[in-house]
Formats: C-alpha cells, sequence, structure tokens
C-alpha cells in the first residue's frame, strides 16, 4: 500500500455540510484502501481550527475533538525543532510559506510517495515527495 499524506484540505471537505458534491467526491477518494494515510500534529489542529472558526455552521468544540480523534487513529507525524528547521530550509529553497514546508517535511520524514493537497503545485516533487490534487481531473 502507497503512503500518502494528506493535507488538511481534503479533511475539511469530508466535513463540510456546505458542498455536499465535494463531501461525496472527498469521502470517495479517502475510503481507498490501496492507500495508508498519514497526516501530522499540525494538520490535526488545523482541522480543528477549521471545523470549529470556518465551517458554516461551525462544529461544536466536542464534535470537532471527536472528529481529531478519530483523524488521530491514521500515522501521525509529530513536529519537533529539527522538523520546524527542515521546513524553513524548505520554504526558503522553494518559496512556499513555513505551514506549507511542515507539510512536505512532515511527508517526506514519513517517507510518503505522495502529499494529496489542493494547495500545492499538483505534479512537481519536493524532498522526494510528488505533489497530488486528487481533486484535479485526470489528465488526457
Amino acid at each position: 500500500m502507497a503512503r500518502v499524506f494528506l493535507d488538511t484540505n481534503l479533511l475539511v471537505y469530508r466535513i463540510d455540510p456546505g458542498d455536499p458534491d465535494q463531501r461525496a467526491r472527498v469521502s470517495a477518494i479517502l475510503d481507498d484502501p490501496q492507500h495508508t494515510f498519514v497526516v501530522s500534529t499540525q494538520v490535526l489542529l488545523e482541522l480543528y481550527a477549521v471545523a470549529t472558526r470556518k465551517l458554516v455552521p461551525p462544529l461544536g468544540a466536542d464534535h470537532a475533538r471527536s472528529l481529531v480523534a478519530q483523524i488521530a487513529q491514521l500515522d501521525v507525524v509529530a513536529a519537533d525543532a529539527a522538523l520546524v528547521l527542515a521546513a524553513l530550509a524548505t520554504a526558503q529553497a522553494h518559496q512556499l510559506s513555513g505551514w506549507d514546508a511542515m507539510i512536505v517535511e512532515a511527508a517526506a520524514a514519513a517517507g510518503c510517495a505522495e502529499l494529496w493537497s489542493e494547495d500545492l503545485d499538483s505534479g512537481a516533487t519536493l524532498r522526494g515527495v510528488r505533489l497530488v490534487n486528487p481533486l484535479e481531473p485526470a489528465p488526457g
């Protein structure tokens, strides 16, 4: 099974009541048993923040915490000083925000072949991890 790192946006789409079609598409993608999904502590915190502050209507704190606990059953990469320093170097080298670079570094540290995100340059490879937008139509 391929190890795939998930960016926060895909997890948010899976719970967002505002776009049922997008929610269904993302759920189908994430329910694929051919992948082992990985997240980071940053993704867990971002998911909680978005779920309780930006969703319309926002989730209650208990509901959001329960959701994060479910996602935390995946492989989780913890942030530490070494990961932060590596991310800062990656951010500088590739003109990324520190937050995006942390996601890239966490995916690399976890040995993921791909990082699935809607926010990064799909098709590029950074730190040995291919960036993929799974919501993008297949070429051809």
